[in-house]
């Protein structure tokens, strides 16, 4: 029996027919899927046209497409593209892989004005999409200003996320919440967004929580706050063009070594700083950079690094489990298509302005608002107060001395400060003695300056008090020796706290085990109290309590004495749900701040345990002080000519405990 042409033609159209329900499209990643398919309209895009991922985006789209990762927290600038790169997943979603979508907006009109700007245009515009909404353009029950249903079966709804109710009686595989730091903290006493939202898809073969936000006030933002409760956090590691070093991008500042740098007057000329090596980047190679076989994304607390969020790896390059709950920062300078110039002119515009400054760091930066922060404190500004004491000798308002001695692996550093009535201060000497910190030449040479005298301004000798030494590191042992030769009570071994809201001073009641007073230091609270002290003008003439005298003495306070003294920052830092504050040098030295730290350790200790009186002893009331028993300060004066001194302390104070060796 002979088969007819229109036979065979009939037998394959019925064969294909009954396939083609088996037919499953190769499946994409989500930039894949965007490169292929997505397109930016008119109506919501700078320039309508075909969608191509730059390369920091590419990972993040396939973190969004990723169904291992269930939960992505994503804080960002503006001008990342976000809200193109939250419609070619929801595209993808919908479409290539069939699930059903939410995405909630802040209130009730956004979430109708992102349906009309972004998710019709995106439905018009996308063909492969557009095929499953027949009713686009018209009045269907299938299409209304906050639920989409396509005729393969999948929803889309787009909620504001102001009422409870929202949040109820829908159910879907993916929750997305646009500009999370908008939406209220609580909603209608029921609980946040991302609580109430997450409970839509529970019963998902593929739950996945998308929030994406910029970010507002530390401590009050709910992106930043859900960021923290990942336990990783992402950002795009790129190689430097010239020493190839990683680094992520960092604005950095003016007291910063690396980060965005201009020449002065010449924003234009914006360039990058590598951290590594200095090296000068400049704008042009920022595209080459990403797109290097070295960049990657890392994550900055456990070392977990990936290239595309499909793949992970740990911190020796083995290939493991994908986490299910990550956190992504990535800000405007990543991306090509705008300049660092740029940032440099809405950054100059800002100045003066904290509002303004406060919309960049949001919008610009992508970083929260510290509003507890405040302006930081310059060290050109501490220059400009610098003064000239009488005759080079300790001003008259002085009455007590205190030191701070900070030890460092090949030299120790110390610096003497005056102490008045209200813990007036002024810099009096400082030094610093190179060598091996455990040898007996370079120790005999503190020795020699923790003996000295000053002149004071009545040209009576003022004889140093308390000495606070740090003991960390590697040269405990040694300091402690120091503390016992030369009065256990006069050296006082520092060590710092390890809970943040210590005591400035917590000197024990009892000597160690190893026969010294090793004091505790609040070093928080310390800086606390000389960064809001460094802030007082000083006046010459008038006394101010707590001010800081910094003297016109290149030799003992130059240029880098107050950048040490201003190296640290108050850093906020998010503990079991709070924001609490630590304060932090960032690779800046501070040698110059911790040892007034522990000068200032030391006169607490004196105050509070050997009752130092500052006021009392300014107006005279220190008869004592004129009548030293050498005989208990042998170990400290036996090798000084014996002249007119006043004495800071009184054996009196010492109590039974006095061994000497500290006058």
């Amino acid at each position: 029996m002979s088969i007819s042409l229109a036979q065979i033609k009939s037998l394959k159209a019925a064969i294909s027919a009954g396939l083609r329900s088996f037919y499953r499209p190769p499946l994409l990643t989500c930039s894949e899927y965007a490169d292929q398919h997505f397109y930016m309209s008119s109506e919501s895009s700078y320039s309508e046209g075909r969608w191509t991922s730059l390369p920091f985006q590419v990972g993040i789209l396939n973190a969004m497409g990723n169904d291992q990762i269930t939960t992505l927290n994503f804080m960002k600038s503006a001008r990342v593209g976000y809200t193109k790169m939250l419609m070619a997943n929801t595209a993808y979603k919908i479409e290539h892989k069939k699930r059903n979508s939410v995405i909630y907006q802040p209130t009730d009109g956004l979430a109708k004005k992102f349906m009309k700007a972004h998710v019709e245009s995106a439905i018009r515009d996308i063909p492969i999409w557009r095929k499953l909404a027949p009713w686009l353009g018209k009045k269907h029950r299938d299409s209304t200003l906050d639920t989409k249903f396509f005729t393969n079966g999948k929803t889309l709804h787009v909620r504001g996320g102001t009422a409870a109710a929202n949040y109820r009686e829908i159910s879907v595989d993916e929750c997305t919440y646009d500009e999370l730091a908008a939406f209220l903290a609580d909603i209608e006493k029921e609980g946040n967004a991302t609580t109430l939202g997450d409970t839509r898809f529970e019963l998902s073969a593929f739950p996945k929580s998308i929030r994406g936000s910029t970010p507002k006030v530390l401590g009050e933002c709910q992106i930043e706050k859900a960021c923290s409760e990942s336990p990783y956090h992402f950002r795009f590691m790129l190689p430097c063009p010239h020493c190839e070093e990683r680094q992520s991008l960092k604005f950095g500042g003016k007291t910063e070594p690396f980060g965005i740098k201009w020449p002065k007057g010449k924003p234009e000329s914006a360039y990058y700083c590598c951290e590594h090596n200095g090296c000068v980047i400049e704008n042009a190679s920022l595209m080459a950079m990403q797109e290097h076989p070295d960049a990657m994304w890392v994550c900055e607390k456990t070392g977990l690094k990936t290239k595309d969020f499909l793949s992970f790896f740990d911190a020796d390059g083995i290939e493991c489990a994908t986490p299910d709950n990550i956190a992504v920062y990535i800000w405007s300078a990543y991306n090509p298509l705008t300049t660092w110039a740029k940032l440099v002119k809405d950054f100059l515009k800002c100045r003066g302005d904290q509002e303004k400054l406060k919309t960049f760091v949001n919008t610009k930066l992508g970083e929260p608002w510290d509003a507890d922060n405040g302006e930081r404190l310059e060290w050109e500004d501490l220059s400009r107060r610098r003064e000239m004491y009488p005759e080079n000798k300790v001003p008259d308002w002085v009455v007590y001395l205190t030191a701070g001695v900070d030890t460092q692996d090949d030299r120790y550093e110390g610096r003497i400060w005056g102490w008045g009535p209200g813990k007036e201060c002024c810099l009096v000497d400082r030094f610093i003695l190179y060598g091996d910190p455990a040898s007996q030449v370079l120790l005999d040479k503190v020795t020699e300056r923790l003996q000295q005298s000053y002149i004071h301004a009545d040209g009576v000798r003022l004889e140093l008090g308390l000495v606070g030494w740090d003991s960390g590191g590697h040269y405990t042992d040694t300091v402690y020796a120091m503390s016992k030769k030369l009065g256990p009570m006069r050296v006082i071994p520092i060590k710092g706290a390890n809970v943040y809201g210590k005591p400035i001073a917590n000197f024990p009641r009892k000597r160690n085990n190893k026969g010294v007073y090793l004091t505790e230091v609040g070093t928080d609270n310390a800086k606390e109290l000389i960064m809001s002290m460094l802030r007082i003008a000083p006046d010459q003439h008038v006394r101010k309590p707590g001010a800081i005298h910094l003297p016109l003495n290149e030799s003992i306070c130059d240029d880098v004495e107050l950048q040490q003294l201003t190296a640290e920052r108050k850093i906020a830092v998010r503990r079991n749900g709070r924001i609490v504050y630590r304060w932090d040098a960032g690779g800046r030295r501070n040698e110059a701040l911790d040892c007034l730290v522990y000068a200032l350790a030391a006169l607490y200790i004196a105050m509070e345990r050997f009752g130092i009186d500052l006021e009392k002893m300014a107006k005279g009331n220190v008869a004592a002080a004129n009548d030293i028993d050498n005989e208990q300060s042998v170990q400290f004066e036996s090798e000084k000519p014996h002249s007119e001194s006043r004495s800071t302390q009184t054996n009196n104070w010492l109590g039974d405990t006095g061994t000497g060796g500290w006058l």
